[in-house]
């Protein structure tokens, strides 16, 4: 229903439309540029029920809205600054299913995949696609990337998802007892819109979503020495690779746009967010579970080390996740305010909400973009560390 109203629409005001039908996020974004495209929309309740299907909306260079063109855009659709074109100048309508193919060839070319390790490895790799359009592309790129042996749960992509479509621990259940059953070596899972990544070792236990950035970052720099970028709220073990390697690691405000606009600043040679987004601009710059799944599966064949093996490698820290209701009349500047100053002798980053930085964690306080709920992140050594951070925070929201 959604993508005839956007399809007619569009050709209704002249605008030329190519209709990639059942694609992922990241190929999208791929082929507004290789279609040389002024723009592209993504149709897509991300990782939320069906109710919250809307449109994503990508500028010519395949990347997602700044906020200022997203307030530009909202503007001219309020003051209603648009004309439909007489019938005989609607726009063209063509369909195009071939960008889950080039999608995966360019993966297979990118110079740190390396499908002959993977197929000299004889992997045998489990995947959970939600029933979205991850099992349209995902077996593919396993296949030609020389997996072995692919075993599939919830790939038929009707969009009746088989359990809570957010990759996260509670939720994975399935996946993690066909990985033990079917003996594989690694498990896979995205999210409906194939820009977040989880992985699952080979004892059924996760390798964690926060840690899917970090193992491939490490991959990444062990071959492309280079600075890293990740949004504040992601793990602080990706600053610690980094710096092991000897480069710069640089937080971000939260947000693809915005991670994206800091890794053009700091010219980073990967980035993304701790949810399991990596984005490798050598391919393009936006979350890419595709390109996360090539680039692992050549880390972990290198590494010759077994899945949980590798993610030992990684240093330990724990996310404590809050969040509480904002009521409508809180002042949001007065909360901030008595956080920084509870805070004052800390090292603090007020671009999202407030961000303080301990030795061994930190804290962020922000509004949630997507409800009117206040966000608690911290991350410490222990859960104990990480909520006691938070739990600090908390206390004096509560008190206000």
């Amino acid at each position: 229903m959604v993508s005839s109203l956007v399809n007619a629409t569009l050709t209704g005001l002249g605008i030329g439309v190519t209709d990639l039908g059942l694609a992922s996020t990241p190929t999208v974004e791929m082929a507004v540029t290789g279609t040389g495209a002024l723009g592209g929309i993504i149709i897509t309740a991300s990782h939320n029920p069906a109710e919250w299907n809307a449109l994503k909306l990508l500028n010519e260079k395949g990347e997602f809205l700044s906020d200022d063109d997203g307030s530009a855009v909202l503007k001219i659709a309020e003051s209603e600054k648009f004309n439909f074109v007489p019938s005989g100048q609607v726009g063209s309508l063509s369909h195009d299913n071939s960008w889950a193919q080039k999608h995966i060839d360019r993966i297979l070319d990118l110079r740190l995949v390396d499908s002959n390790e993977i197929r000299s490895a004889q992997f045998s790799v489990a995947v959970d696609s939600i029933n979205s359009v991850g099992s349209l592309i995902i077996p593919g790129l396993l296949s030609s990337l020389g997996v072995r042996e692919i075993f599939e749960i919830n790939q038929v992509p009707d969009g009746n998802f088989a359990h809570n479509p957010e990759p996260l621990p509670q939720h994975l259940s399935g996946i993690s007892g066909l990985v033990t059953a079917k003996k594989a070596d690694v498990g896979f899972v995205v999210d409906p819109d194939v820009d977040r990544l989880a992985i699952v070792c080979e004892d059924g236990t996760m390798f964690g979503e926060e840690y899917t950035l970090v193992a491939v970052a490490d991959y990444i720099l062990k071959n492309s020495p280079g600075d890293t970028v990740s949004n504040m709220s992601s793990t602080k073990a990706l600053r610690d690779i980094t710096e092991k390697y000897g480069h710069k690691y640089y937080p971000a405000p939260v947000g693809e746009v915005n991670v994206v606009a800091e890794m053009k600043l700091r010219n980073a040679v990967i980035g993304g967010e701790g949810n399991g987004g990596v984005i490798y601009p050598e391919l393009h710059y936006g979350r890419d579970a595709l390109a996360g799944i090539a680039l692992f599966l050549s880390h972990l064949a290198k590494s010759r080390l077994k899945c949980s093996e590798l993610r030992r490698l990684y240093p330990e820290y724990v996310i404590a996740k809050k969040k509480m209701a904002l009521p409508p009349d809180a002042d949001f500047n007065m909360i901030l305010a008595e956080v920084r100053k509870e805070f004052s002798d800390m090292e603090i980053d007020q671009r999202d909400g407030i961000k303080i930085d301990f030795t061994d964690g930190w804290v962020q306080i922000r509004k949630s973009n997507t409800e009117p709920v206040i966000r608690i992140y911290a991350e410490g050594r222990t859960a104990g560390e990480a909520d006691a951070f938070a739990d600090r925070v908390l206390d004096i929201v509560k008190n206000i």
